[in-house]
């Protein structure tokens, strides 16, 4: 019983890689098994497989062009600053940007993009451009190109992967919270976005395996109870 759970567990962890396969920016979720010996009285002598998030996979997805303006990819190893549902400061490498009607940047689901003090906005303009540092720059509405002017910077980071851990948001976050620093290392390209870095064809494959490993387990579920029944016939005949 604890085997097939363990099972259904990275079957739900490689479900979602699956879903979030066309998801702009996603990074797939590792998932594997270690050996648990069960405590309690006596000696430890059974062991259990237990499935555990094992990390994420910071590998960067495919760039394909889109030649829209407010669309951006980091580029190499990086992260954009953004703020999470809870308010906190988190990280994500969607770059398919927006700007609301109250001239908030924002990311495709409605998270605010961040700079160094605080959510980007814009004026009413007629073009909003992202530079290669993540400068965000708009022709004011009603006047020419020539017109063009800085309005903010987006926040650009780069913590080492091993301060960083996924939440339940789908987010990037410092392990222990807190802020990662600006990164001026960190650029950007316009007019590209990010795939997802799932590799489909092995998600699948991995979730044919843990079909096979789930069944495995409840025929052995099964046999066990078979047993227990003979071994009941047994005992009273005897």
């Amino acid at each position: 019983m604890t085997g097939a759970k363990q099972i259904m567990y990275a079957q739900a962890v490689n479900d979602e890689n699956i879903a979030n396969a066309d998801t702009v920016g996603f990074m797939a979720d590792f998932v594997g098994f270690a050996s648990a010996p069960v405590y309690g009285p006596g000696y430890p002598s059974r062991v259990n497989a237990v499935a555990d998030g094992t990390g994420i996979d910071f590998r960067a997805g495919v760039m394909r062009e889109t030649g829209r303006n407010l669309d951006i990819a980091v580029n190499g190893s990086g992260y954009i600053a953004v703020q999470a549902p809870d308010g906190s400061e988190a990280y994500t490498r969607a770059g398919d940007l927006r700007v609301n009607a109250n001239g908030m940047v924002t990311t495709m689901s409605g998270l605010p993009v961040l700079s160094n003090s605080g959510p980007v906005s814009v004026p009413p303009s007629t073009q909003v451009t992202i530079g290669a540092d993540g400068t965000v720059s708009v022709v004011p509405l009603g006047l020419g190109p020539s017109a063009q002017s800085q309005v903010d910077r987006i926040k650009l980071v780069n913590p080492p992967p091993q301060d960083l851990v996924k939440g339940p948001d789908g987010l990037l976050h410092l392990v222990g919270g807190g802020k990662a620093k600006l990164d001026p290392n960190v650029t950007v390209t316009s007019g590209v976005l990010e795939s997802s870095n799932v590799n489909a064809a092995q998600s699948l494959v991995n979730m044919i395996e843990l079909q096979r490993l789930y069944e495995l387990q409840i025929k052995s579920m099964n046999s066990t109870d078979q047993n227990e029944q003979s071994a009941e016939r047994l005992l009273s005949v005897g």
